[in-house]
């Protein structure tokens, strides 16, 4: 698996704050190891900044909006301002993500006796190119132990890969209301509104449960 050295422009990244001073902030890149970044004081927050530490503090995670990247100089711009509430929580959360499924594939890679980079090499960065990332292959195989099968994945460490996801990994359920008004003109109108919502209720869809309650007339 081929690590960058530096993030792109325009790329968000997860920072630590290690030193703030009235000009800006100096930032640890969680995602690069080895590599910092500055957020000049133009680039904390939108309008003056009077008083920087209102803004920023020393230890403080944040997400960070990648200016410029000088690799001769190792030097990151960063910005902290441009980086939105959506942006934020969605970057933190894949953050989150990646470092779990780290955790999770040294689990795997115990589990069946080899290293981290022999996963890598044997199965994870096939899984990484088939789903987009790796938490969303040990997703797949916690929602449907037989999906990496059927898309062609084989060999030894699918048991191990599976059982691991299954273990770690809570698929998320969403529940939808919704309110229905029905009108039947048939003199025994009722016995048909009721059959319809007891063939509702006893429809089949695979992970999905219908319920139907009665309000009133």
């Amino acid at each position: 698996m081929i690590k960058k050295e530096y993030p792109d422009e325009g790329e968000f990244v997860v920072g630590t704050v290690i030193k703030v001073q009235n000009f800006g902030a100096f930032i640890t890149l969680d995602e690069y190891p080895g590599k910092e970044g500055f957020i000049h004081i133009a680039e904390i927050a939108t309008g003056w900044v009077k008083r920087i530490r209102n803004h920023i503090k020393e230890k403080q995670k944040v997400v960070c909006k990648v200016l410029h990247v000088d690799q001769s100089k190792r030097h990151v711009d960063l910005s902290l301002k441009r980086v939105n509430e959506h942006q934020k929580r969605d970057k933190i959360q894949e953050w989150k993500n990646r470092n779990k499924s780290k955790k999770l594939l040294e689990m795997v890679a115990k589990k069946i006796g080899k290293t981290t980079e022999e996963c890598h090499k044997e199965f994870g960065d096939d899984l990484i190119k088939k789903y987009g990332t790796l938490y969303a292959a040990f997703e797949e195989a916690a929602y449907d132990t037989e999906a990496l099968k059927n898309e062609g994945f084989k060999g030894e460490w699918l048991k191990g890969f599976q059982e691991i996801a299954r273990s770690n990994i809570t698929i998320p359920f969403v529940n939808i209301k919704g309110y229905l008004s029905i009108t039947s003109w048939l003199p025994d109108g009722i016995s048909h509104i009721r059959n319809a919502f007891l063939d509702g209720e006893n429809s089949q869809y695979e992970d999905v449960e219908i319920k139907v309650k009665y309000i009133g007339a």
